[in-house]
């Protein structure tokens, strides 16, 4: 199952090229900014599961929708730094997750399918990030590799973008629009094995990275597990569980798409018009 949010916060359930307007059945008191699709997750979690019927409902077709990010404000955003030994080598980086950790990103940063991400610096590298999301379902706290994906709702696309600067790896991430998430949430029924699919992130119509999830590090099970054991989890936060070697500098007017099988297709655009040097920073 397919759940987006659309056309100014609506609960959509994507049924082939059309979307389907549930908002009244699945998340009907949805009014927080964290959106209705995170209200429907937590309901879920809950024991609550109610069941969709689309008999009669008017269709709006996707490419007449306007697509958002189905998680406007998730509770948290962690990210798993140099979690492919291929990215490792192309960074030259001595360490892996093993030996970093996770990092947090502001929720703040969040944008949605067609938004632009904003690059702060007119002379400081910028480079996009193509990532499998993971969207926690339960709550989870030192829990166990086989029992992980009991606690996952759904998975996503998304793009940790990052500033190539000296500040912490969290300041460097969590720019505002630095978090395209989207097009939507597939649930974690549709996805029996998550450490199998091909992802593919292009940039001005060139393939930057392109891999398969069973080349990551510490898999989506292990990462959730060992996430787990440091914080815990709760329903809506999003995994973002990292990047291959391709990474690379993004300019003014890109275009971005970020392809994951079986998930989706996240599409941003890039705009530098407001781009300061360096130097110029606040605080400097």
């Amino acid at each position: 199952m397919r759940l987006a949010l659309f056309n100014k916060g609506r609960l959509g359930y994507i049924d082939g090229t059309d979307i389907v307007d549930v908002t009244e059945e699945l998340a009907p008191c949805a009014t927080s900014p964290s959106g209705a699709l995170q209200h429907h997750i937590e309901s879920v979690a809950r024991g609550g599961r109610p069941q969709i019927d689309l008999a009669g409902r008017a269709r709006i077709p996707l490419t007449q929708a306007v697509l958002e990010a189905p998680l406007p404000r998730p509770g948290k955003i962690v990210g798993a730094p140099v979690n492919y030994l291929d990215h490792k080598a192309e960074m030259e980086y001595a360490t892996s997750i093993a030996d970093l950790g996770v990092f947090l990103k502001a929720n703040s940063s969040v944008i949605g399918p067609g938004q632009d991400i904003v690059l702060p610096y007119s002379d400081k590298r910028t480079d996009q990030e193509g990532e499998l999301g993971v969207v926690i379902g339960r709550t989870a706290h030192r829990i166990g590799a086989d029992e992980a994906l009991d606690h996952v709702f759904g998975y996503t696309c998304v793009l940790d973008i990052t500033v190539r600067s000296g500040e912490d790896r969290s300041t460097r991430k969590s720019f505002d629009t630095f978090t395209p998430i989207g097009p939507w949430i597939v649930t974690a029924d549709d996805i029996p094995d998550p450490d199998t699919l091909d992802l593919r992130c292009d940039v001005g119509g060139t393939t930057r990275q392109h891999t398969n999830t069973a080349d990551l590090i510490f898999g989506v099970r292990e990462l959730i597990a060992y996430t787990s054991s440091v914080m815990t989890l709760h329903p809506g936060d999003v995994i973002a569980t990292g990047t291959p070697s391709g990474v690379g500098p993004l300019s003014h007017g890109d275009r971005i798409f970020v392809e994951i099988e079986r998930v989706g297709r996240l599409e941003v655009g890039v705009d530098g018009s407001q781009a300061l040097p360096y130097e110029q920073r606040p605080g400097r």
